[in-house]
């Protein structure tokens, strides 16, 4: 296993554990099974292990794995405050002590705000004294260093990094969100500043492997290095020195073995030309079969209506390069949850987007027909009533 550093210089494993998708045995996590490979993981040289509170029997599975094996000084253990569902300052020390418990440990080596979609949701979390608490439990050690988990955009991201003295982030990113979501932009920003990055859905959910179109399977196929899709995707994301720890949600001895390799093999700057162009071929493969030809540069923005109109095409196509589920649900957690959220329905036809668009789309058109789609009745009846609680603002 190969290792970066963090802001403080300690070691983090290129290969970071995702523990959101252990089997299942029923509705219950497969525990044995989960031990075993979380185990094989550690001795492998895997110290990074993520989690979080709304990970079904996640936590209390780490908890109890780490405590069988008495390793939890081996390992940096990150895991996420649910910050939606915090309303005052005494919720987020009664969230902290459960995850604690269930994780049978008293302190978190990283933990993250979850799902910052904006500033907005930072300010709320201000308010109810979130910063002078961070303060105590770092002076307490119960929190070694502390960090945020992200799903937006570029602009929001660099908002959220400047927004207070962070450790680390998280982001969404892979050959396919190199433009969208924080993207390498943010990477880089986040670099800058001297803010590791963690990675996940380096495979969008194992998208990158089993729904890749079959013109992309072939092309990949016949690469003479014969690397496999997830290869090729991870490759590319330690092909950057920014990235710090990339997590992977392993639920297989045989995936666990074959991440393990990449991960102690890989070289920064091992890409060539053809590598790189074999990237983009694949990209133009999956984007090939999209909805709307949008590549994401932004030049229709900013919509005078306030629509973000590069993340509403970027959600309608992954509806069918993807499932339409994965779409709609992308829309509702990078789009739909910040607080100056407008619907696609919000276009009164300007056209000044249009009068932008370097790939000359027919943007007022393609908004109609994603209108609906993205957005069915029953997320708007979800949406009205996270909205009602005063979830995420």
């Amino acid at each position: 296993m190969q290792y970066r550093k963090d802001r403080y210089g300690e070691q983090i494993s290129l290969l970071g554990y995702g523990c959101m998708r252990f089997t299942k045995n029923g509705n219950s996590i497969d525990l044995d099974k989960a031990e075993r490979e979380l185990m094989l993981a550690i001795k492998s040289g895997v110290n990074y292990l993520d989690t979080a509170y709304i990970y079904p029997g996640s936590e209390v599975a780490v908890g109890e794995i780490l405590h069988r094996n008495h390793c939890r000084e081996e390992i940096r253990l990150a895991t996420k405050l649910p910050q939606y569902y915090i309303k005052s300052g005494a919720a987020i020390e009664k969230y902290f002590n459960e995850q604690l418990t269930r994780l049978q440990t008293d302190y978190i080596d990283y933990y993250l705000m979850h799902m910052l979609t904006d500033v907005a949701a930072w300010e709320k979390l201000k308010k109810l004294g979130i910063e002078a608490w961070i303060t105590q439990k770092k002076k307490e050690g119960k929190i070694r260093n502390i960090g945020f988990s992200f799903h937006g955009n570029t602009e929001m991201f660099i908002q959220i990094l400047d927004a207070y003295d962070w450790d680390f982030c998280q982001i969404q990113y892979n050959y396919m969100d190199e433009y969208t979501q924080a993207g390498r932009t943010g990477l880089q920003e986040a670099a800058k500043r001297g803010i590791p990055v963690i990675i996940m859905e380096p495979l969008r959910g194992g998208k990158l492997v089993d729904l890749l179109p079959e013109k992309a399977k072939k092309r990949i196929a016949e690469d003479p290095k014969k690397r496999t899709p997830a290869e090729l995707a991870f490759r590319w994301l330690w092909e950057q020195p920014e990235v710090t720890c990339v997590l992977s949600g392993m639920n297989s001895e045989e995936m666990i073995r074959e991440n393990v390799r990449i991960a102690s093999e890989v070289q920064t700057g091992e890409f060539t030309e053809e590598d790189f162009s074999l990237i983009e071929a694949v990209k133009k493969d999956i984007q090939d079969t999209l909805k709307v030809g949008c590549t994401g540069c932004g030049y229709c923005m900013p919509c005078p209506k306030g629509i973000d109109i590069p993340a509403a095409f970027r959600c309608y196509n992954h509806m069918y390069t993807e499932k339409k589920g994965a779409g709609r649900h992308e829309y509702l957690q990078t789009v739909c949850l910040r607080k100056d959220f407008r619907p696609v329905s919000a276009c009164v036809g300007c056209g000044k987007c249009e009068s932008h668009c370097p790939q000359h789309l027919a943007i007022r058109q393609k908004l109609k027909e994603a209108d609906g789609k993205l957005l069915p009745f029953y997320y708007k009846i979800g949406l009205k009533v996270v909205k009602k609680l005063g979830l995420f603002w």
